[in-house]
C-alpha cells in the first residue's frame, strides 16, 4: 500500500466510527464512559482531528462487537470465506449479514424450537423493519393484530409499534431481516397503493 492510499484509509476512519456510534444510538458521553476515554478525545477522533490508535480502536471494536478491521475499512485479502459471528439475544440468534454501519441492515434470524409456544412479550424501539419468511411458521404480533406468515411470505412494519416475532407453532423459524432507522426502509413492493403500515403479505 503507498503512502497516500494509508492516508486515505485513516481519514475514512472517523466519520465511520461517528456513523457506527450514531446507528448503536450512542451519545459521545455514554461511550466515554464506557471505554473510559474523554469525550473530547472521541470527539476529535470522529472529527479526523486525531489519528486512529490501536490503544483507541480495540475498546471500540469491543463495545461495537465488530472487528477491528471493520473499523478501520482494511482490504480483506487471502481467505475469500465470510466469517459470520452470530449475536443472541431474547434467546434468538441473528446472523449479520451486512458490515457497513448505517443505512440498511441484513440480518438472518434463526427463532429455535421450543416445547410449547411462548407468550408475546411486545418491545418497541425506532426504525422500520422487513421481514421474509425463509423456512417454518411465523408468529407475528404488532400492536391488536395477531398475524401468521407461513415460508415465502414477507411483512413490513414501524418498529416504534409494540411488536412480537415467535414461532407460530413451536418449531424453528428463520427469516430474512432489513433492519434501518425511522425513514429508511425497503422499497420492495411492485403495486402503486399507498403504504399502510403495518402490512403483510405474499412476495412471492
Amino acid at each position: 500500500m503507498d503512502r497516500k492510499t494509508d492516508d486515505e484509509v485513516l481519514d475514512a476512519v472517523g466519520p465511520r466510527l461517528r456513523a457506527l456510534r450514531r446507528d448503536r444510538g450512542i451519545t459521545l458521553a455514554g461511550l466515554a464512559a464506557t471505554i473510559g476515554v474523554s469525550e473530547s478525545t472521541l470527539s476529535r477522533l470522529e472529527s479526523g482531528q486525531r489519528r486512529p490508535s490501536l490503544e483507541l480502536l480495540l475498546p471500540l471494536a469491543r463495545t461495537y462487537d465488530v472487528p477491528l478491521d471493520d473499523l478501520v475499512g482494511a482490504p480483506r485479502t487471502g481467505d475469500p470465506r465470510v466469517h459470520l459471528k452470530p449475536i443472541r439475544r431474547f434467546g434468538m440468534a441473528f446472523v449479520p449479514l451486512s458490515r457497513q454501519p448505517g443505512g440498511v441492515h441484513a440480518f438472518k434470524m434463526i427463532i429455535p424450537a421450543q416445547p410449547e409456544p411462548l407468550e408475546p412479550t411486545p418491545q418497541t424501539h425506532e426504525g422500520f423493519e422487513w421481514l421474509y419468511v425463509l423456512n417454518g411458521r411465523l408468529r407475528l404480533v404488532i400492536g391488536e393484530r395477531d398475524l401468521t406468515l407461513p415460508p415465502g411470505e414477507a411483512a413490513e412494519f414501524d418498529t416504534s409499534l409494540p411488536h412480537w416475532l415467535g414461532s407460530a407453532d413451536g418449531g424453528v423459524v428463520e427469516l430474512l431481516i432489513l433492519f434501518g432507522l425511522q425513514g429508511v426502509r425497503a422499497h420492495v413492493r411492485t403495486d402503486t397503493e399507498p403504504h399502510r403500515s403495518p402490512q403483510a403479505g405474499s412476495r412471492r
